[in-house]
């Protein structure tokens, strides 16, 4: 299933197809696409060139570490997450290299990083579904991550699935039309809330 945005006005066809099911096919992401995925999520901008992020890892097919990674999500994730071809957490380094202050981009820069490779993935037949339900401790224990890095979303990637295999609240959301808010409501000109397109 495909859900493409309808748009205001015209878009890259990779930007209009990109959407986050919870109905995937229950089958492997292969490793090369894998690594195209990611290689693009390398390629992102990041504040000093910096490259802040890291990515923790899982194929369905790469078990115990697929279903570790499963249990670190909250449940109501787990449930669809499960038929997943691959499960991944964004990590943020929350020090620059160079002189180790605090870097307040690092979150920014991992988002870049997402979008490029959530944009890669939908040129390569698969969806990403980014996660804020998930825990932040047991990815930390389960993976030994260091204090001055902090894991801040998961991500499932796969194959679309067919939506009528999710319970019914499920389904009824991946069935829904995509909504956003206008771009009145997002962007200013002069003052606070004084829209740029009139």
């Amino acid at each position: 299933m495909e859900k493409p945005a309808v748009t205001d006005v015209p878009l890259n066809e990779l930007l209009r197809r990109r959407w986050s099911p919870r109905a995937f096919e229950p089958r492997p992401v292969e490793k090369e696409v894998l690594r195209r995925i990611f290689e693009a999520a390398r390629w992102a901008p990041s504040a000093y060139n910096e490259q802040p992020w890291r990515f923790l890892l899982a194929s369905r097919d790469q078990e115990p570490t697929f279903s570790l990674l499963l249990g670190c999500l909250v449940e109501q994730n787990q449930v669809w997450a499960a038929n997943a071809g691959a499960l991944a957490v964004g990590v943020t380094r929350k020090f620059f290299t160079h002189n180790e202050k605090p870097n307040r981009h690092a979150h920014h820069d991992l988002g870049l990083a997402v979008a490029q490779l959530t944009l890669q993935a939908v040129a390569e037949g698969i969806f990403v579904h980014p996660m804020a339900g998930f825990s932040l401790e047991r990815v930390r224990q389960v993976w030994s991550v260091p204090e001055i890095y902090e894991p801040l979303v998961a991500l499932a990637l796969g194959y679309p699935g067919d939506p009528d295999t999710l319970g019914e609240d499920l389904r009824q959301r991946e069935y829904a039309p995509r909504e956003r808010r206008s771009l009145e409501e997002l962007v200013f000109s002069g003052a606070w809330n004084d829209p740029f397109w009139k």
